[in-house]
């Protein structure tokens, strides 16, 4: 039972549909990664983790330690790879937990190495290749020249002898990620792919081998098939949501998976000229009625949707009018016959015939879907539909 004015319903099905078109776009060779952190995209990481593995993942991706405790808590014995850092302090919880550790650099790899060793464990890791994101990883050449053929440097490959020769580490993956995989333009992308690959294999004369080398995000998973190795890491997609407009969507029907929904909670007729909301900025131009609905920019709803955003009321479209509030959004809801008190209101989502897309609203304030589905508030109920 629903009890609260605002609330996200996540359609597990849609995830578990998701999770099967993506599968069918790779060789049996692939395992499929699904990406759970930020709380799983704001759809509930609990809950969506569960679905992924019964789905058929074989894999999660979490950002951060704590992330990746909460799914060993709640039962999930898959493997789980932690992208971000984890402090020396927390290598007891990656051992205890059977957590994998992203690896950047010698100097992070060390003092987890310090840390395994002196508890007679061994942590199990990835190594992270900066192939051209800027972010983090290993640089395996410069990255500033554009020749067919890059220059591998010597130096990248010691620094991983090294990190491979370090004592209480199990070095069995490495990766890299797109800086630019969802562009209708897939030269930079292609290039990364060139450079991991020849990286690879100069490591490769070094006698260094891994088992699971990996480079394909949502945008590869679905246009670059050739750059799928060993596993895939699908994040977006998982919700039902394309990376870009540029990345080709015939190949696969993804579903969106989380309708975010409120509820008019207070109605007043109005004249014209009736101003709304902080700073005055909008003022009616007709007499009309005004709907408050019980959702603010502190539930996610962001503020910069003023005046600009639309909801679904009674299966029309109603606009808002003057600024988001905190708490709540007003709408202008004079052209919808027969709105209630209590009427359901639809955010963004799926819903019936009629939907708004999180990728709509994001155009509307100039970001990007991933935006607008983790910023959807704790304080919002997540209703699971199985």
């Amino acid at each position: 039972m629903i009890i609260d004015d605002v609330w996200a319903e996540v359609n597990l099905q849609s995830i578990s549909h998701n999770i099967k078109q993506l599968k069918s776009l790779l060789s049996p060779s692939s395992r499929l990664m699904a990406v759970v952190k930020a709380n799983a995209y704001g759809h509930g990481i609990l809950e969506v983790a569960g679905q992924v593995i019964s789905a058929g993942a074989h894999v999660l991706g979490v950002a951060r330690i704590n992330e990746a405790i909460q799914l060993r808590e709640f039962g999930l014995d898959v493997p789980i790879l932690i992208f971000g850092h984890t402090p020396p302090e927390m290598a007891g919880a990656l051992i205890d937990y059977h957590l994998t550790q992203t690896f950047w650099s010698y100097q992070t790899a060390r003092l987890l190495s310090d840390a395994a060793q002196s508890m007679n464990q061994k942590i199990k890791a990835h190594l992270k290749v900066d192939t051209g994101m800027g972010r983090l990883g290993v640089v395996p050449c410069d990255l500033c020249r554009t020749p067919e053929s890059p220059y591998i440097s010597d130096h990248a490959v010691k620094e991983v002898e090294l990190i491979k020769r370090l004592p209480g580490i199990d070095l069995e993956g490495i990766y890299t990620h797109f800086a630019t995989a969802d562009a209708a333009d897939k030269t930079l992308a292609l290039r990364q792919f060139d450079i991991f690959n020849q990286f690879l294999g100069h490591l490769k004369k070094q006698g260094i081998e891994f088992k699971t080398r990996h480079a394909a995000n949502s945008a590869a998973i679905i246009d670059m098939p050739e750059t799928h190795l060993d596993m895939v890491r699908a994040g977006i997609s998982v919700y039902g949501y394309y990376p870009s407009g540029s990345v080709y969507s015939n190949k696969i029907d993804i579903l969106p998976a989380m309708t975010l929904k409120s509820r008019i909670i207070h109605l007043k007729e109005v004249n014209s000229g009736f101003a709304v909301s902080y700073g005055a900025t909008e003022k009616t131009f007709r007499p009309t009625v005004i709907a408050t609905v019980s959702i603010g920019y502190a539930d996610g709803y962001r503020r910069l949707l003023s005046s600009k955003g639309k909801m679904l009321v009674c299966n029309r479209l109603a606009p808002v009018i003057g600024r988001i509030c905190m708490d709540q959004t007003m709408l202008d809801v004079g052209e919808i016959p027969d709105v209630a008190m209590g009427d359901e209101v639809v955010v963004f989502g799926p819903h019936e015939k009629l939907s708004i897309g999180a990728d709509n609203i994001a155009k509307h304030i100039n970001t990007i879907s991933y935006e607008v589905l983790t910023g959807v508030s704790d304080r919002v109920s997540r209703v699971y539909i199985r």
